[in-house]
């Protein structure tokens, strides 16, 4: 069974999201729509000294899960203002500096939106090889936001802001959409979303944790402190994996993964057996297309921090479809968030008291 058309108002807190900025180190904004969004939903709703969001439903049952994903996104920091008045950066997270000629961005100053565009030399003036060399170091890109000036660009910017793509959504199709942030925005979604959905069951045997994590674009420092802090007995980290349907797949040799086909499933020494074994028969129960994604390597998503935290938690890793990840036009399927969703309130529906997560 395929989820067709997100509720309304389900759409409308994912919308927000992605057009609300959340840069690695700057996520307040958005968790202040997360907290908005959830508190209906859950029996408590706090955040920690480091910034992670953390919504508990059915918080006085004994065993714990946590569901992680994170809400902050790849972005830049002012980092230089020339006397002409233009704007050098540095990178918050893993920059494709090849996508940033010419692109809208956003400086995010003291509650203002100050916008511009990313400048480059014109084809005309460019040497053989500067044409030929599209790799670019991201300390030579410069921001214009139209100041004739330093001194006019320091009465609305400040050495430190931070600066996302410019921000907004658009729909692609019937069920797609392409949008900066998608990663993670969709993976702390899709666990908000989860934690909505269980919170009407009849009989839920263990405490969910629906966590917003910070700072995973630089290290999964928040996965780090919210995993200690709950201490959870299971954890899922819900991110973005690289689409292969599209022409980037050339040469054939990327995985399979599709938009629309569901949530991928990982499978690896990040993955405790026994949970991705319950993954795999709620996905078969609740009729939830579904991808299975071998990962040979620890990922390189909060799973890595959940699964070494205190004694060990059995950890898990749900991945979203995501084409032309880390640039501002990702792409991916409402659908796939849906049942990605469905599959881990069924998950953790189908947990009992006699559920024994150590790998024998």
């Amino acid at each position: 069974m395929i989820v067709k058309g997100m509720e309304k108002e389900s759409k409308e807190f994912l919308y927000n999201l992605l057009t609300t900025p959340s840069p690695t180190g700057f996520e307040q904004p958005v968790q202040r729509i997360v907290r908005a969004r959830m508190k209906k939903y859950a029996d408590s709703v706090e955040t920690d000294l480091h910034g992670n969001v953390i919504v508990g439903f059915n918080t006085k049952a004994k065993r714990r899960v946590l569901l992680a994903g994170h809400c902050d996104q790849i972005g830049f920091m002012v980092k230089h203002i020339t006397p002409e008045g233009f704007i050098y950066i540095s990178g918050l997270g893993g920059i494709d500096s090849g996508v940033l000629p010419g692109a809208a961005v956003t400086i995010h100053s003291n509650g203002k939106q100050i916008h511009g565009v990313v400048g480059r030399k014109p084809i005309h003036h460019q040497t053989g090889e500067e044409r030929a060399n599209m790799k670019l170091d991201i300390e030579k890109i410069w921001i214009d936001i139209g100041a004739k000036n330093k001194k006019e660009v320091e009465k609305v910017v400040d050495i430190g802001d931070p600066i996302t793509f410019r921000l907004g959504v658009t729909e692609l199709g019937k069920d797609l959409i392409s949008s900066p942030g998608l990663d993670d925005k969709v993976g702390l979604f899709i666990a908000m979303e989860a934690l909505r959905l269980v919170s009407t069951a009849t009989k839920l045997n263990v405490a969910v944790f629906a966590v917003s994590t910070v700072q995973e674009e630089v290290g999964l420092r928040g996965a780090h402190t919210a995993t200690y802090s709950v201490d959870p007995e299971v954890g899922i980290a819900i991110d973005v994996v690289a689409a292969s349907d599209n022409p980037g797949n050339e040469n054939g040799k990327m995985v399979p993964m599709k938009l629309g086909a569901g949530p991928a499933v990982e499978r690896g020494p990040n993955i405790n057996p026994v949970v991705e074994k319950l993954l795999f028969a709620a996905a078969k129960k609740a009729k939830v297309p579904h991808q299975p994604l071998a990962q040979s390597r620890l990922l390189g998503n909060d799973a890595n921090a959940i699964q070494i935290t205190k004694g060990g938690v059995a950890t898990a890793a749900i991945g979203v479809p995501n084409r032309y990840m880390h640039t501002q036009a990702e792409i991916c399927s409402l659908q796939d968030l849906e049942n990605s969703a469905r599959l881990l309130a069924e998950f953790l529906k189908s947990i009992t008291l006699k559920t024994d997560f150590r790998p024998q």
